[in-house]
């Protein structure tokens, strides 16, 4: 039985693909900042973590360790959003935007890799985003953050692969993850941003809410663990799979109106 760590695993995608791995057979810890809420909801175990915090990665480590002597899969999946435009956007939210996405992914990483260099195998899956392929207005740090989990990662592959440690990132387009409930807004707002700003916004709520539930990132993870050779890139979704293509026109693909047609 393979084990399986998933960071940020009681909603959203994170859920999702708990789910469907210990249905398959997986034994599955997920995290959480607050397990002692959502321990009767699940039926996985889950372990302690802040994603932020170096200590309480290294504690949720020892923990796994307690209870199973290997770990076969690390999958990164927590995360949260920051919107608003660029110059609305506080250094201080920035941050927030960057240590949750970018450095928790990576100290997640590095606190495993000694265990999956002993071990000369593992996989290491990160969700990845649209955002991460393409520029999204008022989400520009949002967007930046997956941007540098695609360059670290693709960097990572090249130096672990002789120690048969796998690495992909699963890059999903719009699905009904409850996302747009949790999100930072910048602020304060600048005026001249009100239009613009209120119909992306206004885009991405309806796509959020008219997207199909996140299965088909989960049956993508089964895939990746399923094959000998995983690839590094998998892009989810009818929007992450065109939208690279056609990225000159992003700005206009955000307006209201535009979105419905191209079916965000």
């Amino acid at each position: 039985m393979k084990t399986v760590l998933i960071t940020g695993a009681t909603s959203g995608i994170g859920l999702c693909i708990a789910n469907r791995l210990h249905r398959d057979g997986y034994k599955v810890y997920g995290t959480s900042r607050f397990p002692e809420k959502y321990r009767h909801k699940v039926p996985f175990e889950l372990l302690p973590l802040d994603i932020t915090s170096e200590s309480s990665i290294q504690n949720c480590i020892a923990e796994l360790l307690s209870k199973t002597q290997t770990l076969d899969v690390l999958i990164n999946n927590a995360g949260i959003a920051v919107c608003g435009s660029a110059e609305e956007t506080s250094a201080a939210l920035a941050d927030k935007q960057f240590q949750t996405n970018f450095w928790g992914a990576v100290n997640m990483t590095k606190a495993v890799l000694p265990i999956m260099r002993q071990q000369k195998r593992g996989n290491i899956i990160t969700i990845g985003s649209l955002a991460g392929l393409v520029g999204v207005p008022f989400e520009s740090y949002y967007s930046a953050s997956k941007h540098a989990l695609e360059g670290f990662f693709k960097s990572l592959r090249l130096e672990v692969r002789s120690f048969n440690i796998k690495i992909s990132v699963v890059e999903p387009g719009f699905f009904k993850t409850g996302i747009d409930n949790a999100i930072d807004y910048a602020e304060p707002n600048i005026s001249d941003y009100d239009g613009k700003r209120a119909n992306t916004l206004a885009v991405f709520s309806d796509s959020v809410q008219n997207a199909p539930l996140p299965d088909p990132v989960a049956k993508t993870i089964v895939k990746i663990l399923n094959s000998k050779n995983p690839g590094y890139s998998y892009p989810v979704g009818r929007s992450a799979k065109i939208f690279p293509f056609i990225q000159f026109l992003s700005y206009r693909l955000f307006e209201a109106g535009s979105a419905k047609k191209f079916k965000l």
